[in-house]
């Protein structure tokens, strides 16, 4: 059996719950490496996602519930060697929080000149998959650097400058189609948004869509590639079961998103740690500022995941859906060590 490509998932990636105090300064530690990429929301109370990275640079926050432009947030305060410090806002420090954080190239990085519109920024981490790029948008079809040296399997693009939607590539639907991540609609046909063309390994392609490529305004993409035993991009169907379909992802998912592409249906984000044990992997919905629902959606296995839930949004009979997964660790590590589930 091959083994994982990276042997300790939460060198790149991992989950940091925390309770919010609601001062400034409040430092967060235990990440395990200093993120440029971290995501946060409020578990316990109604609140919005925010996302901060380190090519943006601190204090600079998008919400993916929302598809308003970028703005000032004390929520994200600096990054720092062993996590992160948030501030006053509320969204950030308030109550029971959730942080997923990734390492990307480790700062600001710098231009990347591989596609017709040269970046401002890219950080990429070409071990773990994961790159931030930052660009001027032209209006016109163009490619883009991302830095990965393999083509991407996912990508999410946002207009900083002004209000747009969260565009989101997956291979599985192709480039011809899109999905949205602060809505819950469907894999809809979208050729004006990846000029129907499919990623290669130094470039994305963008059309002629303002909310893609909007002539003269700051973009924002996150790219992902998959590595073995450590991310996974794919599809399934649906059961309709409590006995849930299952999915196969070689290694023990320490995150898993998903959406519904056949029909509408919310988002979920699921991780192994707000419970820690099967069944109680509750779901966040990153189209939505809700609570967390308290429900057994999934359980988490050492080698992929089964849904427990008819939920038409994660399980719907004969419905189909992406997913995103990243490791806890491998089914079986470079140690020979087998995962096991929760």
């Amino acid at each position: 059996m091959a083994y994982s490509t990276i042997p300790k998932s939460s060198s790149y990636f991992n989950t940091k719950i925390y309770t919010g105090n609601g001062s400034a300064g409040h430092s967060i530690t235990g990440v395990g490496f200093q993120p440029d990429w971290v995501w946060i929301k409020t578990r316990s109370d109604s609140n919005n996602h925010t996302i901060f990275d380190a090519v943006r640079g601190v204090t600079k926050r998008l919400r993916s519930n929302q598809n308003n432009a970028e703005n000032t947030s004390s929520g994200v305060t600096s990054f720092d060697s062993d996590g992160f410090t948030v501030g006053t806002d509320s969204a950030g420090n308030s109550g029971t929080m959730v942080s997923w954080n990734w390492k990307a190239g480790g700062g600001q990085g710098s231009a990347n000149t591989d596609g017709s519109i040269n970046t401002t920024y890219t950080s990429a981490n070409t071990t773990s998959g994961f790159s931030i790029s930052k660009f001027v948008g032209t209006g016109s079809n163009a490619t883009v650097g991302h830095g990965l040296g393999v083509v991407p399997s996912m990508y999410m693009v946002k207009k900083l400058d002004s209000s747009g939607s969260w565009g989101v590539y997956h291979k599985s639907l192709g480039a011809t189609k899109s999905l949205f991540l602060d809505l819950n609609d469907t894999g809809g046909t979208h050729i004006d948004y990846w000029n129907n063309t499919e990623p290669t390994s130094s470039v994305f392609s963008v059309g002629t869509s303002s909310t893609m490529n909007y002539n003269n305004q700051n973009m924002i993409a996150y790219c992902f590639a998959e590595k073995k035993g450590f991310s996974k991009f794919g599809s399934y169907t649906g059961n309709g079961n409590a006995d849930g379909s299952f999915v196969y992802t070689g290694f023990k998912p320490a995150f898993v998103m998903i959406k519904r592409t056949n029909a509408t249906g919310d988002w979920g984000i699921f991780d192994n740690k707000r419970e820690g044990y099967n069944d109680e992997t509750n779901r966040l919905k990153p189209n939505s500022s809700d609570a967390e629902e308290d429900d057994n959606f999934m359980d988490i296995l050492s080698n992929g995941f089964k849904l427990r839930l008819t939920s038409s949004s994660i399980n719907a009979s004969g419905g189909t859906f992406i997913f995103m997964a990243f490791a806890e660790e491998p089914f079986v590590s470079s140690n020979g060590v087998a995962a096991t589930a929760r």
